[in-house]
């Protein structure tokens, strides 16, 4: 192994590993030579054990990166940082199921069952991708009961308050709190409002997606008078660009949770306002294939056999019925 200084004072090498090259640079000649030996022993290692766990999960992150959402990349990652880090160390090759089992069931005793099945599918998928595939475990989300203030409280508690129009629009239409974020002028066209596109926060910042999460859930929904007069009010419709609703998503939740506290209205989440527009649905009678088109809760293949129907003469006294309803609030 020859060690050459740089112009920098460093010192560098080149070291040849089964056809592979690896540049190893230190401040001094011994650094570099316990480097490269550092390096020759992992090879060694993982050709007599294979790669870990955790390595075969940055792999499949690595692969994923351009293919996943920022927002599940994200999530990964810290699934990748914080969690079954009893096992992350663990060759593939010698990693049982009991193994993993167990540390998926010690995870559970601190985490909800959402979460841990967020650790299983990840877990999961880069073991697949490395050719192993483990029948795993994880505890069923319990049934819950919600009980949400009605649709008429939420209405007056929201009413002449700035989060009125996001709330509005999730109530009324089913919108997500990322779908909400996403909406610009340009989504509204003759009377209706096309999702395609959510603004999620990555690390920190607001990140803008061309598309919604899933297939089903880009859609076209007619506006209802009340919201497009609260819509004309925006900043951006006056001037003929940029996004209908421009807080951030810890603004909205917080400003939504505090009208409905300040209501003395039982404690309810944003995204629970997508609950009671289908507790509305089902309350009108609206049919299972209508309900769940307008909320974007179909499959892939549901949505488009149902797509080109989206506005017949049905579609449209289903929103006739559902304007009624939230228009006499």
């Amino acid at each position: 192994m020859k060690i050459n200084k740089l112009p920098s004072g460093n010192y560098n090498a080149r070291i040849m590993i089964d056809g592979k090259v690896y540049s190893v640079t230190a401040k001094s000649e011994r650094k570099v030579e316990q480097k490269a030996r550092a390096i020759r022993s992992e090879v060694e290692r993982k050709k007599q054990y294979g790669i870990t766990l955790g390595e075969a999960i940055d792999g499949y992150i690595e692969s994923k990166r351009f293919v996943l959402s920022p927002t599940t990349i994200q999530l990964y990652e810290s699934i990748r940082k914080k969690n079954m880090q009893g096992i992350m160390d663990i060759p593939l090759s010698t990693l049982t199921v009991k193994d993993v089992q167990a540390e998926i069931s010690k995870e559970s005793e601190t985490h909800k069952p959402k979460t841990v099945a967020n650790m299983r599918g990840l877990l999961s998928a880069a073991m697949k991708q490395n050719g192993i595939q483990m029948d795993i475990s994880v505890p069923k989300n319990p049934k819950k009961i919600l009980e949400l203030p009605t649709p008429q409280q939420v209405r007056d508690a929201i009413r002449g308050k700035d989060i009125e129009l996001p709330a509005l629009l999730a109530m009324w239409l089913s919108c997500s709190m990322s779908e909400i974020r996403g909406i610009q002028v340009s989504s509204i066209r003759d009377g209706y409002l096309l999702i395609q596109e959510s603004v999620v926060d990555v690390d920190g910042k607001a990140v803008s997606k061309e598309a919604t999460k899933a297939f089903n859930r880009t859609r076209k929904l007619k506006l209802p008078d009340q919201i497009m007069e609260k819509i004309k009010e925006t900043d951006a419709w006056k001037a003929g660009k940029g996004y209908i609703v421009t807080m951030n998503r810890r603004t909205i939740y917080g400003h939504f949770t505090k009208a409905i506290d300040d209501a003395g209205l039982p404690h309810m989440t944003f995204h629970q306002l997508r609950h009671l527009n289908a507790s509305v649905m089902l309350m009108l009678g609206v049919g299972e294939r209508y309900a769940m088109e307008r909320g974007g809760w179909a499959t892939r293949s549901v949505l488009q056999q149902t797509y080109q129907h989206t506005f017949s003469s049905e579609r449209e006294r289903v929103d006739a019925l559902i304007d009624d309803y939230f228009s006499a609030l």
